[in-house]
């Protein structure tokens, strides 16, 4: 697990996605939160449990995509989607509530189908469930903060000594895969003597005072945007109980 953090981690560092990285292997390197080791029958459990019905926006959505997509066949479909939620948002009530109603006969067909189903599982099959349940919630929940600080432009979190020798020597290192080439890099880094490392480590520290300069301003400015729960915990002690007296 800890070498594929090291190696996800190594890859941000460099800028590239895994699917450049690994494109003569033809797969993509996944985050992290995708190698949680989960048994096999857990998710059979989830994978036949039933599926909860599609809301009634999704539901039109769905019908519409394909229609918006003839009638504008250049555009993105991030735009097509744009599009559909304003003219769902515009659509009259009347013609809202055939899909909501759609979507609430299935909620009543699910309910019955999840409770057939619950009471074929196990007591333990139940809360392995709902844990696999929680961990999907929490990955995608993590997915949609990421995604979201990202748009809110927080900066990069600093690399370290290690990490730019990886960026600078990974392309140019011996091996037919990103594993074996960050084995060859991983056994070079060791190899450098304390002189060779300080110059990457003197990098680092340059990174870490762009870092922390940078998290300056866009913290005040998530302050003016009034987000003061995308602040640091010390940033907020501090917002709480003042400088003068946190610093005591």
């Amino acid at each position: 697990m800890a070498f594929l953090r090291s190696m996800w981690g190594v890859l941000n560092a460099l800028g590239r996605s895994g699917a450049e990285l690994c494109s003569g292997c033809g797969s993509r390197l996944r985050s992290p939160f995708s190698f949680v080791y989960l048994p096999k029958w857990f998710s059979s459990v989830l994978a036949s449990c039933p599926k909860k019905p599609a809301s009634s926006y999704l539901r039109f959505s769905k019908e519409q995509l394909p229609i918006f997509r003839a009638q504008n066949p250049d555009a993105k479909t991030t735009e097509l989607v744009r599009r559909i939620a304003k003219h769902w948002r515009e659509l009259p009530d009347s013609e809202k509530k055939v899909y909501q109603n759609a979507y609430k006969e299935d909620w009543v067909v699910y309910k019955e189908e999840i409770s057939r189903f619950k009471e074929q599982l196990t007591p333990s099959q139940i809360t392995s469930l709902e844990k696999e349940i929680l961990d999907k919630r929490l990955k995608r929940k993590a997915v949609t903060k990421r995604k979201e600080l990202i748009q809110l432009g927080k900066p990069k979190r600093p690399r370290s000594a290690y990490n730019v020798y990886v960026a600078e020597r990974f392309q140019e290192a011996k091996g037919d895969s990103p594993q074996e080439k960050l084995k060859t890099v991983k056994e070079n880094w060791k190899n450098l003597s304390d002189s060779e490392k300080e110059f990457y480590i003197q990098h680092a520290k340059e990174d870490e005072i762009r870092y922390h300069n940078e998290m300056k301003s866009w913290e005040e400015h998530m302050l003016e945007l009034g987000r003061k729960d995308l602040l640091r915990r010390t940033i907020k002690q501090r917002q709480k109980y003042g400088a003068e007296e946190y610093n005591k």
